[in-house]
């Protein structure tokens, strides 16, 4: 037991950071306080090691003295604060307790009516509750009451997120329970909206903010954030947030939004999660100019000072948190994503959602398509609309698992695949002025602008949209696919909504019934004469959480290209019989957590063939292991 005067203690500079006025007019009663460390047998109960401060009037001469009165009206507060703020700065110091109300406004510990009766006594929670105690699952159904009640998208997605900030198991439970509903307001496609309007709507900070202003200190701003055990990152630069352009500093609902699904998806732990910003200016002149812009108002870095500012990230946190934290790029412009992903490649633990996980996921999806089209992929002809990151990306997978199923090279295999972008069909004539990563994809061919004449042309089984452009996919367009094959497959993959190349209704409509149709972003089920047609979503949240769960349970090091391609093979092989039955290529969401345990085991099993792995020896049973590692968002009993 620690007994200090009360006066000595406020004016300790060592203690209260010298910002309390001291009086020497002014006597005070004398008071001692007494600091006891908590353990499992005080009142308190279990309190993590944190301090219960009492304090008492000790017997001494006491001076009448009128009170002041504060900015408020009351009595002056014998911190000094309410003076301090009126003519000296005031150092925020505080010990705090998780019980009483401090545990209420704890989102990590936090459970609401929740509490029992025990709890609320051991807890000092009486009074400052209802009596009543329910269940989680009552709170569960409450909430989506509530939620429901909210007929715009942006504000379900606001409520969602306060939750989140209230009560972290709660928010986990409804996203698990009711993930196909919830999915679409947490991630896309109002995630868009709400980076659209994030500074407006902007609250509490959730992740870290890294800018130019930082630069130098990265590895101090990393040891800023108060959980120390971080094993995998989701970073964005705002600069290509979804199908909406440079977002800047806004695009921070893109690292949040996707951590949410590691832990809902894939049980990775909400405290094993850190988003990140990194915020180098936009050039969005519309944000520049906007009062309520929470970035830096200048135009975008570039050259040698993103470079560098890069490097310093990447480099702190690898010696923060080791070789093995996993750092997920997202939403990158093409110009940097692919130069990223080629130099980190080889020295962290790096994956690009973009260019890896769609390709991932599309090709799961072109896996399952063949038990309904029948043939191998080496049988087909693919047209992609748009050549960038993830069109490009999505090619070489292709190009990749028709190689390891043929033998073919690499190079003989991309031959069966070609690109449009905004200058027409990707042809040898024009490998000059392409970008690197389009070069690969030039073969001989007459140039060609029209998407129609180029399917006409090349007389594409599979038509893939990663333009990021609205209504591309025309009537004549479909009518043309539909000409020449019985069961088109046309995938419309940009997100959000108002970006798809085309509807999953026009898409069955313009086919006739006939179209294998899987978007980017939900769309119900379309009924055609007479008979529903339930469209899939070519969804990378049915990659990311479980490839990522898949590499931190193995300890891998290194993420290779077979890696993705288990995933595929995995992702592709949860589709049953009845979900072909009703026009789908990919599983539903409903079981995505069994889905994301075979995933993990799948990539788990290659990172462990490949040498990869650290974490050893390998389990004898991956999926049971990988489901033993997920996240609970169950209630735990405080004691």
């Amino acid at each position: 037991m620690i007994s200090l005067n009360r006066s000595s203690f406020l004016n300790n500079p060592s203690i209260s950071g010298s910002n309390i006025p001291s009086s020497s007019t002014q006597r005070r009663p004398a008071a001692s306080l007494k600091v006891v460390a908590s353990g499992s047998n005080n009142r308190s109960g279990d309190r993590n090691g944190s301090v219960l401060i009492e304090s008492k009037l000790m017997e001494s001469p006491v001076v009448e003295v009128e009170p002041k009165c504060s900015v408020g009206g009351g009595v002056q507060d014998v911190y000094g604060e309410d003076s301090a703020t009126e003519d000296q700065n005031v150092t925020p110091w505080s010990l705090s307790v998780a019980s009483g109300y401090t545990l209420l406004r704890d989102p990590h510990h936090n459970k609401g009516l929740a509490f029992n009766d025990k709890e609320r006594d051991a807890h000092y929670l009486r009074g400052l509750l209802p009596p009543v105690v329910v269940s989680q699952e009552l709170q569960v159904k409450k909430m989506m009451h509530n939620i429901r009640q909210y007929q715009v998208p942006l504000q379900r997605y606001m409520a969602m997120m306060d939750l989140q900030e209230r009560n972290q198991r709660l928010f986990y439970k409804m996203l698990i329970d009711h993930v196909e509903e919830l999915l679409p307001v947490v991630y896309t496609p109002t995630v868009g909206e709400a980076c659209q309007q994030y500074g407006s709507i902007f609250m509490r900070p959730q992740g870290l903010y890294i800018s130019l202003k930082e630069k130098g200190k990265i590895l101090e701003v990393l040891r800023n954030w108060p959980e120390k055990n971080i094993q995998v990152i989701v970073v964005t630069d705002g600069e290509r947030i979804l199908g909406l352009g440079d977002l800047g500093c806004q695009g921070m609902g893109i690292p949040v939004g996707k951590l949410s699904l590691y832990t809902a998806l894939g049980g990775v732990r909400p405290s094993a999660c850190l988003p990140v910003t990194i915020d180098v200016g936009t050039n969005n002149e519309e944000l520049l100019n906007d009062e309520f812009y929470i970035g830096l108002k200048q135009k975008r870095a570039t050259g040698q000072e993103y470079t560098e500012l890069i490097q310093e990230f990447m480099t702190a946190v690898k010696r923060n948190y080791g070789e093995k934290i996993l750092i997920q790029f997202e939403d990158f412009a093409n110009h940097n994503a692919f130069d990223l992903l080629a130099r980190y490649g080889t020295t962290h633990l790096v994956f690009n959602d973009d260019i890896q996980g769609t390709a991932s996921v599309v090709l799961a999806g072109l896996i399952a398509a063949l038990k309904s089209v029948g043939g191998s992929l080496s049988d087909h002809t693919f047209l992609f609309l748009g050549a960038g990151e993830a069109g490009t990306g999505i090619a070489e997978l292709i190009a990749l698992e028709i190689s390891k199923k043929t033998n073919a090279s690499v190079e003989e295999t991309r031959k069966k695949i070609w690109l449009v972008d905004s200058k027409g069909l990707i042809v040898n004539s024009r490998k000059e002025s392409l970008q690197h990563f389009k070069k690969p994809w030039a073969h001989e061919h007459e140039p060609i602008t029209g998407l129609v004449d180029a399917i006409n042309e090349i007389k594409p089984t599979v038509l893939i949209g990663t333009s990021g452009k609205g209504g591309q996919f025309t009537k004549e367009v479909v009518e043309s696919m539909a000409a020449i094959n019985e069961q088109p497959i046309i995938l419309a993959l940009s997100n959000p909504t108002s970006q798809s190349e085309c509807t999953a209704e026009q898409a069955y409509t313009w086919s006739q019934g006939r179209a294998i149709f899987a978007s980017g972003s939900p769309f119900g089920p379309v009924e055609y004469e007479g008979k529903v047609f339930t469209p899939g979503q070519a969804n990378n949240a049915y990659i990311f959480p479980g490839f990522g769960l898949g590499l931190i349970m193995s300890g891998t090091i290194r993420v290779h290209d077979d890696m993705l391609l288990a995933a595929s093979e995995a992702l592709a092989a949860q589709v049953t019989e009845e979900n072909y039955d009703k026009g789908l290529i990919y599983p539903p969401f409903s079981n995505i957590r069994k889905i994301s345990a075979h995933i993990a085991a799948n990539v788990a099993a290659k990172a462990y063939e490949l040498g990869l792995a650290t974490r050893l020896p390998q389990p004898k049973d991956l999926v049971k292991h990988a489901e033993s590692c997920m996240y609970s968002p169950t209630y735990r009993g405080y004691r």
